[in-house]
């Protein structure tokens, strides 16, 4: 598979304490649970044996705490220097962060059908929150940047763009695209997009 970009191996942080309780966190922060934890030391391992005799990788990561606490756990084994770059960062949610699905659909009645029929563009009509334009753009400036390969810690949905982007997928085709925690998705021109798990 060709791609303009450099190899990408895009990992989202750990589980935390408001994925277990189903809470919006955008641009909020929680903890990682002892399984994010977990998740984040298992990725290491996989990281240390697929990466540990190579000098052209970098780390970058999203400045979020939830994100970070990842990157340093999953690091620690190969030492590397990390890289904080706020592109990376989550979708802003705007008025619904820290709010959960049921309290978003009481608050704004009137976006649940769209919620049920346009799951997509329901996530970015948040009151003060960020379109999926901005996403794109942030997506695009921070690969438009890569000298090469890297390992990027980032965030449930950015991840899918960064993917998406990467693949030349729009943003429907984008919502095939596998997800989850305690998973690497490899990018490169040899494998396509594939994904590492323990």
């Amino acid at each position: 598979m060709h791609s303009r970009y450099p190899e990408l191996f895009v990992i989202r942080h750990g589980q935390t304490e408001w994925n277990l309780a189903r809470r919006h966190q955008g641009r909020l922060d929680s903890p990682l649970t002892e399984l994010g934890c977990q998740q984040a030391r298992d990725m290491g391992v996989i990281l240390q044996q697929i990466l540990a005799e190579r000098q052209d990788v970098q780390a970058f990561s999203s400045p979020q705490g939830r994100a970070l606490q990842t990157a340093e756990l999953s690091l620690k084994p190969l030492g590397w220097p990390l890289t904080q770059d706020a592109r990376l960062c989550e979708v802003a949610f705007g008025a619904w962060e820290g709010l959960t699905q049921s309290q978003i659909h009481a608050g704004w009645p009137q976006l649940s059908v769209i919620a049920e029929n346009d799951p997509l563009n329901w996530h970015f009509m948040s009151p003060g929150g960020e379109t999926y334009l901005d996403l794109e753009r942030r997506a695009d400036a921070f690969l438009a940047d890569l000298s090469g390969p890297a390992v990027i810690f980032t965030h449930g949905i950015l991840s899918r763009v960064l993917r998406a982007r990467w693949l030349g997928l729009n943003e429907h085709d984008m919502l095939d695209l596998p997800g989850g925690q305690g998973i690497i998705f490899h990018l490169s021109a040899r494998h396509g997009h594939r994904t590492i798990e323990k």
